[in-house]
């Protein structure tokens, strides 16, 4: 059989029969949301729903406390509409919340209204104009999450509903009654905490009938601690989850003990809440855990963080070992991160792709891990607080162990502070453009820097080069041309990140400089691998995360050829590739999750499986790249088809655009030769989520048989012409954007 299959881009051509036509836009009117099962809201829809069909109203506030319910409320009110989609042009969810700006909110408006990617590059006043000029001519409902003041409508694009005077409405959710007097809401609802039948209903619910009934005085404590939540459905249900793995009536005792300890010191509902949720905070295991939990609340309001970010820098502080599996990947905080969510004390980001790379955390319960963190571990957090400088009347340095000013307006630091204790500093997202040597001088306990997005940074000082106990480094996003000389300095670098820094070109001498790296990452930067930076990647002895560049097929095969390096490799791109054949081992880039080809020139493909080192065929489980998620194929000339993709089984997302050669995705006589050999490789795409299909102008088939699209959730097309008609209506669970060339 051999050890490699060829993939010829150049055979006879099948006619696919999956079926879709590029003639017109099916973009789902209403975004339905999903939605656990509610308690307690039934009457509140209705009454928000007959204010929002008055035809009378046109702006509804729905106002209440944190955590009683609000954006619960919105979602259902959004899938209502569902039931009436067609009295309505659009149905728009914005998330507003209190540091988010104007743009922001544009930018989910835009996504909604244009399918062209074009308004992205728009200023604040082009995008405001655009969705004037769209909304104008609709009659839409415009769902605001989380207002913190009143939102200036005029400089976001949005008409007045009352100006157009068309049925439109809009909808918003606050904690603030002023703000729905400052909206000049027609209509202002009250969402109220739970009654206590509703409150003991939701909490026996959560907690589960079989552990109530362990124990015949367990029930009546529950009842106890239930009432302690105020009606709170957050608090009840944190609480509740907590509760449901609690068998023995001494543990439920306990609590009640500690809970009526608390309890009585606040005075007002929020003061009750936070020590209730802080019960869940100190249910969790251990120390180290908590703290994890804590550093979340460094990240701005609604910031949707990073799962594999997250987990760098819980190593860097030593929350957590630095152990890594095969594929680089630290197990012990994935599993601090479930249990966190678990807890419900995060919540998993559901995207259109790869669910559950990011974490959140709930606005209510970032105040109490604030109210916790400033007190137990020395939180500043000032992030999204739009600061222009930093002032020593707004960071106490001397005490402080974390900070974060994310999200700020910060151009330049020139400060000097004494940090004896600072061991993180997050200053990602500003707009920095100079760092004074003297910063860094006093930062010796410094192990997490971030200086990410940043686009006017072009150079570091020197001095940065004195953070000994530096562990974590991310300059991604920046405009840096180059690293210091004096980078050898820091010998504890465990972790740099040098994405999308498309100015850097160079990092010549990082082998020696810094023998301690785990995780180096490239992708988007102006540093390609050579055989001199090959080199200098095999002295990392500790190396197990790397993201690359490649632009010369020789030094790609190289590299897999040496598979300890290969091994590290998790993200990949290749650009500027010109060449007969290209070779993907997937032995060698057993760890690869991401793949992207960019402006290439390639005729063949080949898959091999055989270890160069070993000379072993592994078994046929693994002649495959089982991590592989995610593949973006931009500008690829030279084959017809992409049928080597039948070797990414797990792939979740895929995107092609802007090739003239491709006119099959997948080609039906390969897949069956194929899975002549390997028949566990016959069916593709079983796993993938999102495709985008863009300026394919010779596409005429996607794959044979859309039975083996099961989980397609997101499909677009643009500028395809030659894909046939839909011959079937396309399954209403997956969202289409379809566009005529």
């Amino acid at each position: 059989m051999g050890g490699c299959v060829s993939i010829q881009l150049s055979c006879d051509k099948a006619q696919g029969v999956f079926e879709v036509v590029a003639d017109k836009a099916h973009v789902p009117k209403v975004g339905e949301k999903d939605i656990q099962k509610t308690v307690g809201l039934d009457s509140m829809v209705e009454k928000a729903w007959s204010s929002i069909m008055d035809s009378e109203n046109r702006i509804l506030g729905l106002y209440g406390m944190g955590g009683v319910g609000k954006t619960t409320l919105l979602a259902r009110i959004n899938n209502k509409f569902a039931e009436v989609v067609n009295e309505f042009g659009v149905v728009i969810w914005a998330v507003v919340s209190k540091d988010l700006q104007i743009e922001g909110i544009q930018n989910q408006i835009l996504a909604r209204l244009r399918q062209d990617k074009e308004w992205k590059e728009e200023t604040e006043e082009e995008k405001a104009s655009s969705i004037n000029n769209i909304l104008r001519k609709k009659k839409f409902v415009l769902l605001l999450d989380d207002l913190w003041s009143e939102v200036d409508l005029d400089k976001i694009g949005v008409p007045s509903p009352k100006a157009v005077d068309n049925g439109s409405k809009i909808v918003f959710t606050t904690r603030s009654k002023e703000v729905c007097k400052d909206m000049k809401a027609d209509d202002a609802l009250k969402v109220d905490c739970l009654s206590w039948d509703e409150a003991w209903e939701l909490f026996q619910n959560t907690v589960g009938e079989a552990t109530l009934k362990r124990h015949e005085e367990i029930a009546e404590l529950a009842r106890e601690i239930a009432k302690k939540c105020c009606g709170l459905p957050l608090a009840l249900n944190v609480i509740g989850r907590a509760m449901a793995y609690k068998e023995g009536v001494h543990e439920w005792r306990y609590v009640l003990e500690v809970l009526n300890l608390s309890s009585h010191k606040f005075k007002g509902i929020e003061e009750k809440i936070l020590p209730i949720l802080k019960f869940s905070y100190d249910g969790l295991k251990d120390q180290n855990v908590r703290s994890c939990f804590l550093y979340c609340c460094l990240f701005p309001e609604d910031y949707e963080i990073e799962k594999e970010e997250l987990i760098e820098y819980w190593i860097g502080e030593g929350f957590i070992n630095g152990k890594r599996d095969e594929d680089g990947s630290n197990n012990e905080g994935h599993d601090i991160i479930g249990t966190l969510v678990r807890a419900h004390l995060l919540m998993d980001v559901d995207r259109d792709a790869i669910s559950g790379e990011k974490v959140k955390m709930h606005d209510v319960l970032r105040e109490m891990a604030l109210w916790i963190g400033k007190e137990e571990e020395n939180l500043c957090v000032k992030s999204g607080a739009q600061l222009r400088r930093i002032t020593n009347d707004i960071i106490n340095w001397e005490v402080a162990r974390r900070i974060s000013l994310m999200s700020n307006q910060i151009e330049e630091i020139s400060c000097s502070p004494e940090c004896p204790n600072l061991s993180t500093l997050l200053l990602g997202n500003n707009e920095l453009k100079f760092i004074s040597g003297g910063f860094f001088w006093f930062m010796k306990a410094l192990v997490v820097l971030d200086l990410s997005r940043n686009r006017g940074l072009c150079a570091l000082p020197e001095e940065i080069c004195s953070l000994s106990s530096l562990e974590y480094l991310n300059l991604s996003t920046t405009n840096i041309v180059s690293l210091p000389v004096g980078l050898k300095g820091l010998r504890k670098l465990i972790s740099l990140d040098l994405e999308r820094t498309d100015q850097l070109e160079s990092i010549d001498g990082i082998g020696t400089s810094l023998p301690n790296l785990q995780v180096l990452k490239l992708i988007g930067s102006g540093v390609y691998i050579d055989a001199g930076l090959m080199k200098e990647l095999q002295l990392l002895e500790h190396l197990k995360i790397l993201t690359a560049n490649v632009k010369d097929a020789s030094i790609l095969e190289s590299i897999q050829k040496v598979e300890r390096l290969a091994n590290c490799i998790r993200g990949l791109n290749l650009r500027w590739i010109s060449a007969e054949v290209v070779v993907l081992n997937t032995v060698a880039l057993r760890g690869l999750q991401s793949l992207g080809i960019w402006s290439c020139e390639i005729s063949e493909i080949k898959i091999e499986w055989e270890s160069k080192e070993r000379e072993e065929l592994l078994c046929t489980s693994s002649q495959g790249f089982k991590h592989l998620s995610d593949v973006g194929i931009i500008g690829l000339d030279g084959p017809k088809d992409l049928t080597w993709l039948l070797f990414a089984q797990n792939l979740r997302e895929l995107s092609v655009m802007f090739s003239k050669s491709i006119e099959e995705i997948i080609n039906k006589e390969k897949v069956m030769r194929i899975s002549n050999w390997h028949p566990h490789l016959a069916v593709p795409f079983g796993k993938l989520q999102v495709l985008k299909l863009d300026a394919l102008i010779r596409l005429r088939s996607i794959c044979s048989n859309t039975m083996v699209l099961p989980n397609l959730r997101k499909f677009v097309v643009y500028h395809c012409p030659k894909l046939p008609k839909a011959a079937t209506e396309f399954p209403e669970t997956v969202a289409a954007e379809i566009t005529t060339d």
